[in-house]
């Protein structure tokens, strides 16, 4: 028996030893000062630093609690290792921060290393697969750490770990980190109010917390009389006016670091990355995606899927036939007019509905929303959504995606029949969108015809040429391919399409691309045969 419980308090040890390593320890620790050092040296820095002077007027107020809530890689980890290195006292951080934009302001001074900083970070899980491990070692880490920090309290005994802290007589910064992971990957589930309630013991209105700054994807959840945590101010993807540039670059920040490098610029990051915006309009880039493009010196998709939230179809397949024609519409570029009102938060249940989808879809970055109107943001995520297109769960549409790549081979071998045949039963499927009598929807069609082009050519759409807008360009991305230009006719004939983009000088920009292969392909719809005309021509 001795020996068995020897063994067991071995293994508690080592257990615990381990999850306080996962945890970087949680007392003034210098793995903030680290990583953001790491950070403030890289090339591609983007100085955020005036943020802490916007925290620095919520210290010591009625106002001490926030939360902010963005999607993955859009930098809120930067931000809290920033937080931390600035605000801890156990180190001098000076060096990191008087050339920064915060060394400008007058709280510069008042607030730097003046505090003893708790940083929680959620995101990893015990030996034990139970709730009751998770939370156990979450505070074991606390309280070990506070009763190094402060011996005396070691000889006493506490009901809490609030009143233990309250016995210091000392104020602390909290910094938390992935605060919703269980509520994100379904953990726990029986043990989600559990887990809020020990956050609200924790935190709220209690002497010693002189700011909480907590961040993760999903805002916190709500009930019908309130919130466990209802003393957070949250600042959510629809609803911050106060921190929203902090979080994303915003076009003249990527602006700058652009002239940091020669291989690709402004235009280039702009196509691919894109789509988000603040409240009052000002467009918002994914940080992480520009930075390792500028670092690869490429634009390609860096979407990192970490698990199902990241996935765009797992949302979709809550309810395809809801949003099919809305996906068909984004995936032409155009937007979905919707109002979304209530946001998806930690431990909602599964959405049902169109407006729950979408509520998902934009905490977690999938789509944007401004003004009302729901889009894919940029390339980046058009490429997630052109792969969930393909799943044999969007039926007709699917088929008509897989098979694509036969419309743009008789494009490139000018057979028009073909193509004429294709759009035709496009236009005669089970989604009324592609019943069209309009230009919108008739781009729909063409879009999902020529699909699989995006794999080998950059497709623009409504292009200002020289002498007008056209309605398609592919520019190639290699050179044996040839360049298409698509001109849409209602009612005419193909060939005056032709006519147009000869007449217009259309080809001129793929000309200045070096594209020396260009077909002109004029598409007409008559309304009264319902019937498809091309015609393709290879222009000289």
């Amino acid at each position: 028996v001795f020996f068995i419980s020897c063994a067991i308090l071995f293994i508690t040890k080592q257990s615990v030893a381990a999850w306080r390593f996962l945890m970087r320890l949680c007392f003034n620790t210098k793995s903030a000062y680290i990583d953001f050092n790491m950070l403030v040296h890289d090339p591609f820095f983007v100085d955020k630093s005036d943020l802490i002077g916007k925290i620095n007027m919520r210290i010591c107020t009625k106002n001490r609690y926030i939360c902010i809530t963005k999607p993955r890689r859009f930098g809120k980890t930067s931000v809290l290792n920033m937080l931390g290195a600035y605000y801890c006292k156990s180190y001098d951080s000076r060096d990191l921060f008087d050339g920064l934009k915060i060394s400008k302001l007058e709280s510069y001074m008042t607030h730097l290393n003046q505090y003893n900083v708790i940083n929680l970070c959620l995101n990893h899980l015990p030996n034990g697969n139970s709730y009751k491990d998770y939370i156990h070692l979450i505070k074991h880490s606390i309280i070990h750490d506070i009763t190094e920090a402060y011996p005396s309290l070691k000889e006493q005994e506490f009901n809490s770990i609030a009143e233990m802290m309250t016995a210091t007589e000392d104020k602390f910064i909290f910094v938390i980190d992935e605060w919703d992971y269980i509520f994100s990957h379904d953990l726990y589930l029986e043990h989600h109010g559990d887990f809020l309630e020990f956050l609200r013991n924790l935190l709220k209105d209690k002497p010693y917390v002189a700011l909480t700054y907590m961040t993760g994807v999903l805002p916190i959840k709500k009930y019908s009389t309130g919130s466990a945590l209802n003393m957070f101010k949250e600042y959510t993807m629809l609803k911050d006016p106060v921190f929203d540039t902090y979080f994303g670059f915003t076009e003249s920040e990527v602006e700058l670091l652009c002239r940091q490098q020669t291989a690709l610029t402004l235009d280039n990051i702009r196509e691919w990355y894109n789509g988000y915006q603040t409240r009052n309009g000002k467009r918002l880039y994914n940080p992480r995606a520009v930075v390792c493009a500028l670092e690869d010196s490429t634009c390609q998709s860096y979407w990192t899927r970490t698990g199902k939230i990241d996935e765009v179809l797992f949302f979709l397949k809550y309810n395809i036939g809801e949003v099919r024609e809305d996906i068909v519409k984004m995936v032409n570029d155009i937007s979905v007019r919707i109002d979304i009102e209530e946001e998806y938060s930690a431990g909602q249940p599964t959405p049902k509905n169109r407006e729950e989808i979408y509520s998902a879809m934009i905490t977690y970055g999938l789509l944007s929303y401004h003004d009302g109107e729901l889009q894919i943001p940029n390339k980046e995520l058009m490429i997630e959504f052109e792969k969930a297109l393909k799943d044999n769960d969007f039926g007709y549409v699917a088929e008509l995606v897989k098979n694509s790549n036969e419309v743009l081979n008789a494009t490139l071998d000018k057979k028009g029949d073909i193509v004429a045949a294709y759009l035709h039963n496009i236009h005669n499927s089970e989604l009324p969108i592609l019943k069209y009598n309009d230009e919108n929807s008739l781009s729909c069609i063409v879009t999902l015809a020529y699909l699989s082009a995006r794999n080998k050519y950059r497709v623009e759409r409504e292009e200002k040429s020289t002498k007008g807008f056209v309605d398609f360009i592919f520019y190639p991305r290699c050179k044996n391919l040839a360049g298409i230009i698509i001109e849409l006719k209602a009612d005419k004939t193909p060939e005056d399409a032709i006519a147009q983009i000869k007449e217009r000088e259309y080809s001129e920009k793929l000309k200045k691309e070096n594209v020396t292969a260009i077909l002109a392909v004029g598409i007409n719809y008559g309304t009264n045969k319902k019937e498809h005309q091309c015609v393709i021509e290879e222009l000289l």
